[in-house]
Formats: C-alpha cells, sequence, structure tokens
C-alpha cells in the first residue's frame, strides 16, 4: 500500500477557552460552532491577522450540536440530550423543529442541511458515553415541515456528512465503520444507492468537509490529525493528506472569503467528566490550495 503525504503545517490559533467544539460552518462572513460542554453556538469573527472574536449567538441546555440554515435563514440546531431538532425564529425565539426521539437509537449528532431545507442527521446508535456495545444505526431525514422519516440504511455511528454542489450525493462518514459510505438522494430527498465512497481504516472519521475537487477533509478523532481522502481512494492512497494536529481534533470545516482556510476544532478529549468546565478547547486554522465546495 503506498504511503498517505504527510504535511507539515503551521497553525494559527483563531479563539481558545471552549470546552468542546462542534459542528463548524461558515455562514454569512463567520465561523460558527457549538459548544457541547458550554452549551452555547456562537459565531466568530475572523480578523485579518487570523485571530476571532468570539460572539455567543444563544443558550441552549441540551447540548447543541449539529448546525444548518433553512432556506429562509433561520438557523436549526441538534440537540443531542432530548434527540431533537430545534429552530431560532427571526424574532430570537427557540422552538422545536422536529422530534427524532422515535427514530434515533442514542444521542442525536452532527447535520448537514441541504439548499431546500431537508436536514440529514445522525446519531451515535448506543449509549457512547456509559461504554455500550456499539451498534448500527440509521440516519433521521428532517424535512423542512419538520416531518421526520427514518432511512433504511444500517450506518456505524453515521457522524460529519457533506452534500455536493450538484445537490444529489450525500458521503457520510461511519465513525465507527472505517469508510465514508455515499448516497443518491433522490427527487423526495430520500437516501438511495448507498455505496462505500472511500475507506479510511485505522482512522474515526468525525466532522468533515468537501472542496471543490470532491476531496474530503475530515477529523480524525482516534489521530491527532486531519484527513484529506479522494472518492473510490483509501487512506494509504498517495492522494490522501495527512496534517498532524497540536490536540485531539473532532469536527473541521473550510471557510474564510475564498474558502480556503481550513478551520480545525480541538479538545483535550470528547468526555464530560474530562472537558466539561475546562476551557482548554480551541479552534485552529491553516491555508489550503483547494476552496470550499457544496454542504456545509
Amino acid at each position: 500500500m503506498n504511503e498517505a503525504t504527510q504535511m507539515q503545517v503551521e497553525w494559527t490559533t483563531v479563539i481558545d477557552g471552549i470546552d468542546f467544539g462542534e459542528g463548524p460552518r461558515w455562514h454569512d462572513g463567520r465561523l460558527w460552532f457549538s459548544d457541547f460542554y458550554q452549551q452555547t453556538i456562537s459565531s466568530v469573527e475572523i480578523h485579518a491577522d487570523g485571530t476571532g472574536t468570539r460572539h455567543v449567538e444563544l443558550e441552549h441546555d441540551g447540548r447543541p450540536s449539529g448546525l444548518g440554515w433553512l432556506p429562509d435563514g433561520r438557523l436549526v440546531f441538534v440537540s443531542m440530550l432530548d434527540r431533537k431538532v430545534m429552530r431560532r425564529e427571526a424574532d430570537g425565539t427557540v422552538v422545536e423543529h422536529a422530534d427524532l426521539s422515535e427514530v434515533a437509537g442514542g444521542h442525536c449528532n452532527d447535520m448537514v442541511v441541504s439548499s431546500t431545507g431537508i436536514a440529514y442527521v445522525g446519531n451515535f446508535g448506543f449509549d457512547f458515553e456509559a461504554g455500550d456495545a456499539v451498534k448500527t444505526t440509521t440516519m433521521a431525514i428532517v424535512y423542512p415541515d419538520g416531518r421526520v422519516v427514518a432511512d433504511s440504511h444500517e450506518l456505524l455511528f453515521p457522524n460529519g456528512a457533506v452534500i455536493t454542489p450538484s445537490g444529489r450525493t450525500l458521503m457520510v462518514g461511519e465513525t465507527f465503520g472505517g469508510q465514508y459510505t455515499a448516497f443518491t438522494i433522490d427527487h423526495d430527498g430520500l437516501l438511495t444507492e448507498p455505496r462505500v465512497w472511500a475507506e479510511v481504516d485505522g482512522t474515526a472519521p468525525d466532522g468533515c468537509t468537501l472542496d471543490e475537487d470532491e476531496g474530503v477533509w475530515f477529523s480524525d478523532a482516534v489521530g491527532k490529525q486531519i484527513v484529506r481522502v479522494i472518492g473510490s481512494g483509501d487512506i494509504g492512497d498517495p492522494s490522501t493528506i495527512r496534517m498532524g494536529t497540536p490536540n485531539n481534533t473532532y469536527a473541521c470545516v473550510l471557510g474564510g472569503d475564498d474558502g480556503r482556510t481550513l478551520f480545525v476544532l480541538l479538545a483535550d478529549d470528547s468526555s464530560p467528566d474530562v472537558v466539561a468546565g475546562t476551557a482548554t478547547g480551541s479552534i485552529v486554522s491553516t491555508r489550503v490550495d483547494v476552496a470550499h465546495a457544496g454542504r456545509p
């Protein structure tokens, strides 16, 4: 097997003082993210030197996670503990958008929202924090009116997901499956034609982002690294890029004015017993050659 390319990277610290960042998104000229244990959703104003100023946009005690926006601009976000998707109205009030408790096999987590407002939401599938045995689960499909459909395809911890610019393909990382699975998005938003898009054995793909060459950058939750993989390749392909990170990483996104800044969220651990209340997490960034594409 060929060796992937290992890149030496200089990281810029954007902000620090977070517990556990998740769901980073570039939206309306700012970086947005959730903090599980500070129970906040924030935006970050990026300055010319690459550092940022954090603005807390809302607080939510259900452990906020994945973020997205409906076509009319309203924010939607995953409320992990009660297995719901919430919506922030134009006047700032937060209301229930969809209840996923009947279809999720564990805490709900990451989410990607299509250009038409359909949300695809992953869940753990089992009680990860209690150390239960790994079980497969399925993604939830949430329509703009709040209707929920359980997808029929079993996955091992569906986590970060991206939608291609055409809006016709969704790729989702299976954190315990060692692969990215691709689906064709049908005209009604359902997921069809599952296939292995890339094999990433030996990693735990977490939050991810897509570039214009259809490369997926993902945070390796067990490797202290960011990895870029191309479909139909594998983790050892020479086209694969690895970047070592200063700490454990659980999510990343491409953004900035030209889409070529890679923002990476770092934390000492994912467990609340280790990081809740510590403010030891941070967001760092570096520049890459290929710009962001698709969603999120």
